[in-house]
């Protein structure tokens, strides 16, 4: 049987069978596509599996020991990170979305200091989408990326000065199926770097990093081990590529919890979260961890990045548009006064709004790394960041978390390129569950769960 993106079984009939040059033990499972095939290349191809093959059993070792309590050695030592590179010291504002054509277009001309594009949360990862989106990067770092929309018969190509590209591979649990590597499938991770990074090192390095690069996003990681690997995934690339070692960097998302906390919070009703809607930054338990991280990232030395300014522009509605853009510089203004150097915007509309708060506050400087210690943060408990946020749970908070639920899951399941609002469908489903879980909404939250599955 052929195996979907996840790793999911589907009839044998859809096999698609393969015509691209491969090395051996290597199988493409995805359809056959002349600008795939420029991507896919046999050296290529090469490349990651031997990233595949060094790495697997880490990965696989790592995976198996997340459920381990984490260490506090590392953080008793003194140590900086390697200096910032010149090329992305100002990160006041970045612009996230997926690696669609047009979106990438917009998204490096928004003005945003940096862009980072998405194979992780704003892509449903089918073959089409992933293939292309490294089509899209290609010539995106080659600075030919053009789009025709037909529809308004517009052409859109990269301005003169562009924002600077980080890209967001998957996370290390998710297969990528559609490219088997000795009988099983490879690592989605290592196929979006390793075929991003041969691709695009040298150009990247030439046009955009001023001798460093590529930049990444590095998602999803529970452990120290796991950014130890993607360390040594960094130091072979370097060698293969016969460039400086430390050429590369990435920035780490924080996104989970060790697991005994999650088993802490499941077996005890009063540690559950209220609706969404009162679970914002100034929770105590948020405050603590958004404080903790810019004392840490200070510390050693590196950017403490800001969270999502996720308001779309409402362009038919002018005073509704001035109320949500209000809210954006009320947010954005309490991250920089925290501490922070930077944000993140899912709309180019958002750019303009969210750096003229960060200039005002930093001025010239590129960010607060040696300027903003949080000495003041020293001073968190785990206490502090496991205390249960303030607020009820009612029968229209679990509506709204259902509600988003469905309409996230049906645009995903049509194989939509979604923006950046998926962030939100892992925090409703975990809502509904809690709620499940402890309130026994059991009609409301099976009728969900059949939604979703068959949509």
């Amino acid at each position: 049987m052929d195996l979907g993106t996840y790793g999911n079984p589907t009839p044998a009939e859809k096999k698609i069978d393969s015509y691209y040059d491969v090395p051996e033990g290597v199988d493409i499972r995805g359809r056959y596509d002349e600008e795939f095939a420029k991507i896919l290349t046999k050296d290529a191809l090469k490349f990651v599996a031997d990233l595949q093959r060094e790495f697997r059993n880490h990965i696989k070792y790592a995976l198996e020991c997340r459920r381990e309590a984490k260490r506090r050695h590392i953080r008793e030592h003194e140590w900086v990170c390697a200096p910032v590179p010149p090329a992305v010291a100002d990160r006041k504002v970045e612009i996230t979305g997926p690696v669609d054509r047009k979106m990438i277009i917009n998204a490096l001309n928004s003005g945003a200091k940096a862009f980072m594009a998405d194979f992780e949360d704003a892509l449903s990862p089918s073959w089409e989408n992933l293939m292309r989106g490294q089509v899209n990067l290609r010539d995106a770092v080659a600075g030919t990326i053009s789009f025709h929309d037909k529809v308004r018969n517009r052409v859109y190509k990269l301005n003169d000065q562009t924002a600077k590209l980080f890209v967001r591979v998957r996370g290390w649990h998710l297969p990528e199926a559609h490219i088997l590597i000795d009988g099983e499938p490879a690592t989605g991770c290592l196929v979006d770097f390793g075929l991003y990074f041969y691709h695009n090192h040298s150009t990247f390095r030439r046009t955009q990093g001023a001798g460093f690069g590529p930049f990444f996003y590095l998602p999803k990681m529970e452990h120290s081990r796991e950014a130890k690997i993607w360390n040594s995934v960094f130091e072979k690339a370097e060698n293969v590529a016969g460039i400086e070692r430390g050429s590369i960097r990435a920035t780490v998302l924080i996104e989970t919890l060790p697991a005994v906390y999650v088993k802490t919070f499941r077996a005890h009703p009063d540690r559950l979260l209220p609706d969404r809607v009162q679970v914002g930054m100034t929770q105590h338990f948020m405050k603590s961890y958004s404080d903790l991280l810019i004392r840490t990232c200070h510390r050693r030395g590196v950017h403490a990045m800001g969270g999502m300014a996720a308001q779309i522009p409402i362009k038919d509605d002018p005073v509704a548009n001035e109320a949500a853009l209000e809210l954006v510089r009320k947010d954005k203004l309490r991250e920089v006064k925290a501490g922070h150097d930077g944000s993140w915007a899912a709309h180019p509309g958002l750019v303009p709004a969210c750096m003229e708060v960060f200039d005002n506050n930093i001025g010239n400087a590129p960010n607060q790394i040696k300027t903003a210690k949080r000495e003041d943060a020293a001073n968190i408990t785990e206490q502090d960041l496991l205390q249960i946020p303030i607020g009820g749970r009612s029968m229209e908070g679990l509506r709204l978390n259902t509600r988003v639920g469905i309409q996230y899951m049906a645009a995903w399941l049509d194989i939509y390129i979604y923006m950046y609002i998926c962030i939100c469908n892992p925090i409703k489903k975990a809502l509904c569950f809690q709620s499940y879980k402890q309130y026994l909404f059991c009609v409301i939250y099976i009728l969900y769960i059949y939604c979703c599955t068959n949509i």
